[in-house]
């Protein structure tokens, strides 16, 4: 009777672990949202400094672990409710409306959605592969090699792709030539798409586009918060952080699909690539793996694609055709997996064929 009683005890004593690390760290990530709502202000260089010496890597390893830890059944509808309230979740689109059935905060991160509840735009070009916010998207500076962050900031593409040493890239020139060389067609442009997955959002990513991937590169970084905030003021943030690359092509040239870690994200997983393991000890600090799939991954537009294991940013980096081709949603906007992003619109120069209006009359 008394070791079932100091058993118990010892049960209790670590199922508040998880809860108390949950509800510290969703005050955390409030407190970000909250900023990012209000006016900024560009950070000074010892605001800069300070933040960058945080042990923001340890803590997000503590947390990817309380992630995994299982909730108590009496413990979960209170933390998740909690955490739905404050982030402003859509339980009711989950598949699965129960909160008890999820047994740690990792699968309710995860939660899929209902079928069908994300109607895909067949009829655009690119679709948005997430649910989240519209940061930044347009054209890619092709002279200076440089993609825009947010509005004035702008990160090294060559950097955040690293060297073209895989076998598809051997045709490419040095790094400050690398923009140029991506093109493969003429008439064409490099876009650029980023989108900001806060903690309320649905985690899972999916394809944007009909594609194949044919390399992979990890990159281990920093793993700074992708907050609105933070990349507002801390330029060359998507470069520094760790980071997961697939280069491959679609149908108007070159495509590359990157998700970005940030804190607390304790994992990005991707469901066709069971090698990749994110956010490890034995990663040195600067340094990529590279992986190269023989035969390339397929993706149909809407496919999954992997997921986070809290809330992060996807990057979408494509080739397209320099007139004709419209940016749909505003810059700022909130949009959901499968929605237009952009569209290639009719052609304007082309003579239309008489003999069907004859026929149709």
């Amino acid at each position: 009777m008394y070791s079932r009683s100091t058993n118990g005890m010892k049960y209790l004593k670590w199922t508040w672990l998880p809860v108390l690390a949950t509800g510290f760290g969703t005050a955390i990530v409030y407190t970000h949202e909250k900023d990012s709502r209000e006016v900024q202000v560009q950070a000074k260089g010892w605001k800069i400094t300070c933040y960058r010496t945080m042990p923001l890597r340890s803590f997000s390893r503590a947390f990817g672990w309380v992630s995994t830890v299982n909730l108590p059944v009496w413990a979960r509808k209170p933390v998740y409710s909690t955490y739905a309230k404050v982030f402003s979740c859509a339980l009711w689109e989950a598949e699965v409306e129960d909160l008890n059935e999820y047994k740690n905060l990792g699968e309710f991160f995860r939660r899929r959605l209902k079928p069908g509840i994300r109607p895909i735009s067949y009829e655009s070009s690119v679709v948005s592969p997430a649910d989240g916010t519209l940061l930044n998207m347009g054209k890619v500076d092709i002279e200076r090699c440089t993609v825009e962050q947010v509005k004035d900031i702008t990160y090294s593409l060559p950097t955040f792709l690293g060297p073209p040493t895989w076998k598809r890239a051997q045709k490419f020139m040095e790094n400050t030539q690398l923009c140029s060389s991506l093109l493969k067609k003429e008439g064409t442009s490099l876009y650029q798409c980023v989108i900001y997955l806060a903690p309320g959002d649905y985690h899972r990513f999916h394809s944007p586009v009909d594609c194949k991937i044919y390399f992979r590169r990890h990159f281990s970084g920093e793993l700074f918060s992708v907050n609105p905030t933070i990349a507002r003021w801390l330029a060359g943030l998507f470069a520094l952080n760790e980071r997961v690359v697939y280069v491959g092509e679609w149908e108007h040239g070159f495509f590359c699909f990157v998700a970005v870690g940030a804190t607390n994200v304790g994992s990005i997983s991707v469901y066709e690539d069971k090698d990749l393991m994110t956010n490890r000890r034995i990663m040195k600090k600067d340094t990529f793996v590279d992986k190269e799939f023989d035969p390339p991954l397929t993706f149909e537009k809407g496919d999954d694609f992997g997921e986070f294991n809290f809330g992060s940013t996807i990057i979408i980096l494509f080739e397209a055709p320099t007139t004709d081709f419209e940016l749909v949603p505003l810059v700022g906007s909130k949009i959901q997996y499968g929605e237009s992003l952009f569209t290639l619109l009719p052609c304007r120069d082309c003579t239309p064929d008489y003999s069907e209006i004859l026929l149709l009359s």
